[in-house]
């Protein structure tokens, strides 16, 4: 009887625990579906499909999104920019991007899709006769493992200050890969722009296709820094003269940044 008792004790000592953990487990508060995210970052100059929008000055970026598990998203971006003010409107100095969509995994393929829109806004910016240069793009992307193609489309009746620019168009191809465990990851890009309308760089001359190479490093605590050259074949009217204040803006570059993810 005593080796029974003796035995009772042990395998009591054993199951406390694990009732214990279990219960817990129990009374856990099930994960929330939904995630917000911030980032803010310096970067030497903004970049965009291949072009600087702040005539090779800092910017300073930050944003905020919200995802849900069933692959739903919104979420919204600015940065500072003197592009506009370069090309003659007033008061343009902010771009502030909102937008939303839906991203998910095809089945067991590890083929992801993106499909969603964005709203390019440029607060405050006096047009002083100019076309309005808030956009509109619809766009849909594929990926798998570290590559992914994109579309982007504008459906708005302007495009980036171009008049009757709906129809503008940029494909893109995106590749990151990760070098093991150690943080750092490759980038490469290349796009191609067109685009449609009347007046500005909308013709053969505007028509351009960009090309990106760089690298990143990343810590567990959000903490991102890297850098990447870009480079053009946009050195026609539209990106260098009057229009963007005697800047080649699709030159050759180099952009350095570090950014916090919270």
């Amino acid at each position: 009887m005593r080796k029974s008792l003796l035995l009772i004790a042990v395998l009591g000592t054993f199951a406390v625990p694990a009732m214990a953990e279990e219960m817990a487990a129990a009374t856990a508060e099930p994960t929330s579906p939904h995630t917000f995210t911030y980032n803010i970052g310096l970067y030497s100059q903004y970049i965009f499909r291949g072009l600087t929008q702040t005539s090779k000055n800092p910017a300073l970026q930050g944003g905020i999104d919200y995802s849900h598990s069933s692959g739903f998203y919104l979420g919204a971006w600015g940065s500072n920019i003197s592009w506009l003010s370069d090309a003659g409107y007033k008061d343009s100095s902010v771009e502030v991007d909102v937008y939303g969509g839906f991203k998910n995994t095809i089945g067991d393929t590890g083929i992801t899709y993106d499909v969603g829109a964005l709203q390019y806004l440029y607060p405050a910016s006096k047009t002083n006769g100019l076309t309005n240069p808030n956009t509109t793009e619809v766009y849909g992307a594929l990926g798998w493992k570290w590559f992914t193609i994109k579309d982007s489309y504008v459906v708005s009746d302007d495009a980036f200050g171009i008049q009757d620019g709906r129809g503008t168009n940029y494909a893109e191809v995106n590749g990151l890969y990760p070098i093991g465990e150690t943080g750092y990851s490759l980038l490469a890009h290349y796009g191609y722009q067109k685009f449609a309308g009347n007046g500005g760089a909308n013709d053969d001359a505007g028509t351009y296709s960009d090309w990106k190479f760089g690298g990143t490093k990343s810590w567990d605590n959000g903490v991102n820094v890297g850098g990447y050259y870009t480079t053009t074949n946009a050195k026609d009217a539209g990106y260098k003269g009057a229009f963007t204040n005697g800047r080649n803006i699709g030159a050759d570059a180099f952009t350095f940044f570090v950014q916090k993810t919270f």
